[in-house]
């Protein structure tokens, strides 16, 4: 059963920024809202050559947008924004990293934030979604929920329409499933044909196209199924991944760590062909999950650093450690010989001076929790 990858790339990436928009870019912003509220359409404004469209929602925030290849854009008003909310969220739109990857979406936020004047450091980016999808030509294929292994707990759903599929005889036939939950894992598998007609976006079409094209054939014909389903697998990340296991933040951090991110991802969650086996985890990879994780190697490649950032913060700390203690215990040996103390005697004068040591420790005058905290926060390894 063949499968051609029509697309893939990355389809969602989602930045927040913990800063304020100035009060020249926020004045510009409620006028154009205002403006939006009277005709009741976007208001676009333009900062040098991004032109901004504002809505007329958004509460007390702003909402605009840069257009289909750039991005969704949410500022809240500096003069009433909750504490600890990052001022600025940026969602960067599925068209603009399809066609030109993290590398357009990086150029596009930097463009913008210049334009915008909006102020802002390395250091108040945070990532808090990274969506990657692959496009199968496939009319053969149809989800099954059970071939899905996943951690435990994980919940699964499936999405039926009411039509009959030619593989079934009778029933619903299944357009969609989704495992997982948005803010760590989630892989969504889904009829991306019926997407694209029920809602216009015929610029997939395109995209898809000119991939079958650049290999000899013909272009797809959304109106024969049997020849122009196409499935969409679409592996999405969130913040618990994202930051908490990868700690990505910044753009440098996304470029390094998400291959390796993904690659992981594929071997968490698989889709499989079932057998009788009570052990799912030895379920035989699915063919088209295997073109999924080999796309994901090959196109990916170069985001990958090889190890999570945890265990290069630990092999950091245990360095440290092994130093600190080298340097102890020269300068007890220093102490030792300051003290005339023979080779022989060198164990016991360890044992007798560490009493020593806890003596001064308790006589000096600042307590030993704040001593402790002050040295740990000169020694941050992340």
């Amino acid at each position: 059963m063949n499968a051609d990858i029509l697309h893939s790339g990355f389809d969602g990436l989602k930045f927040t920024i913990q800063t304020d928009i100035p009060p020249e870019f926020r004045a510009e912003l409620a006028a154009a809202k205002a403006e939006a509220v009277k005709t009741n359409r976007d208001c676009v404004v333009e900062f040098g050559d991004i032109a901004l469209a504002v809505r007329r929602s958004g509460g007390s925030a702003f909402s605009a947008h840069t257009g289909e290849y750039g991005a969704e854009w949410y500022f809240l008003d500096p003069e009433n924004r909750p504490a600890n909310n990052p001022g600025v969220t940026v969602d960067f739109r599925a068209f603009l990293l399809a066609t030109g990857g993290l590398d357009a979406a990086e150029r596009h936020f930097r463009e913008c934030m210049a334009a915008f004047g909006i102020p802002y450091g390395e250091t108040q980016l945070r990532v808090t979604r990274v969506d990657y999808a692959i496009d199968f030509l496939a009319p053969w294929f149809e989800p099954d929920r059970e071939a899905v292994v996943v951690p435990p707990g994980t919940r699964g759903t499936e999405h039926a329409s009411k039509d009959k599929c030619q593989t079934h005889t009778s029933g619903a036939r299944v357009t969609g499933l989704h495992f997982g939950a948005i803010a760590n894992r989630q892989l969504v598998i889904y009829d991306k044909r019926a997407e694209i007609i029920e809602n216009s976006k015929l610029g997939w079409l395109t995209i898809w196209n000119g991939a079958r094209a650049q290999i000899g054939k013909p272009p797809l014909d959304l109106s024969d199924a049997e020849t122009s389903q196409v499935w969409r697998f679409e592996l999405r990340m969130g913040s618990k991944q994202l930051r908490n296991r990868w700690e990505m933040r910044s753009w440098a951090d996304l470029n390094a760590l998400v291959g390796d991110a993904f690659s992981e991802f594929c071997e968490r969650i698989r889709y499989t062909c079932p057998t009788t086996d009570r052990n799912r985890a030895r379920w035989p990879t699915h063919a088209l999950w295997q073109q999924v994780s080999s796309v994901v190697a090959v196109d990916l490649q170069e985001n990958c650093l090889g190890v999570l950032p945890s265990e290069v913060i630990e092999t950091n700390r245990d360095e440290h450690m092994r130093m600190l203690d080298r340097q102890i215990l020269g300068l007890f040996v220093s102490r030792a010989a300051a003290s005339d103390v023979k080779s022989e005697e060198f164990c016991g004068f360890l044992d007798n001076h560490v009493e020593a040591l806890k003596r001064l420790s308790d006589e000096h005058p600042l307590p030993i929790d704040e001593r402790l905290g002050k040295a740990a926060s000169r020694y941050r390894f992340k």
